[in-house]
C-alpha cells in the first residue's frame, strides 16, 4: 500500500506530456524547393587523367538529402557542397515544432565542424535529430562524399 501512492502520482506526472501534446502543423514546403539534383558543375568529366589539376575541389554542387517522415513532421535538408567540404546546410522541410526550430542550427553548425553525418542529437529533438542525420547521410551519399 505505500507504494500505490507514489506509482499512482508518477503515473500522471508521466501522462501529463501526453496529454498536453499538440501534434505539429506540417507546413508544406513549395515544391520547386524539393527537386534536389547534383549542378554539372560537381561532377569531374571521365577522361581526366590522375595527374592533371584538381579542378573538383573548386567545384561547387547544391544537394537535397531525402524526405524522412518523423513522427513529428518531414524533416530533409539540402547541402552546398565547395569541392567536397560542406559549406552550409539549409533546412527545406522540417516539423513546425518549437524543439526543432531550437535544435536546427545546433544541428547544421555541428554538422560544418564535423564535416559529416556522424553528429550529436540535440536533447529535447531527438525525433528531428535522426531524421536530420538520415537526411544529411542521403545528401552525403548522393554527392559521393
Amino acid at each position: 500500500m505505500k507504494r500505490a501512492l507514489p506509482v499512482l502520482v508518477l503515473t500522471v506526472a508521466g501522462l501529463i506530456p501526453v496529454w498536453r501534446y499538440a501534434p505539429s502543423q506540417e507546413a508544406s514546403s513549395s515544391p520547386d524547393e524539393t527537386v534536389a539534383a547534383p549542378t554539372p558543375s560537381a561532377s569531374a568529366p571521365p577522361s581526366s587523367s590522375s595527374s592533371s589539376s584538381p579542378s573538383a575541389p573548386s567545384a561547387s554542387a547544391v544537394v537535397a538529402g531525402s524526405t524522412v517522415a518523423t513522427e513529428k513532421g518531414d524533416v530533409q535538408v539540402e547541402v552546398t557542397f565547395e569541392g567536397e567540404r560542406i559549406t552550409s546546410v539549409r533546412m527545406l522541410r522540417q516539423p513546425n515544432h518549437p524543439q526543432t526550430t531550437n535544435a536546427v542550427p545546433v544541428l547544421i553548425e555541428e554538422t560544418l565542424e564535423a564535416q559529416s553525418a556522424d553528429i550529436d542529437s540535440v536533447t529535447g529533438a531527438t525525433v528531428t535529430s535522426e531524421g536530420y542525420k538520415e537526411s544529411l547521410q542521403a545528401a552525403l551519399d548522393a554527392r559521393g562524399a
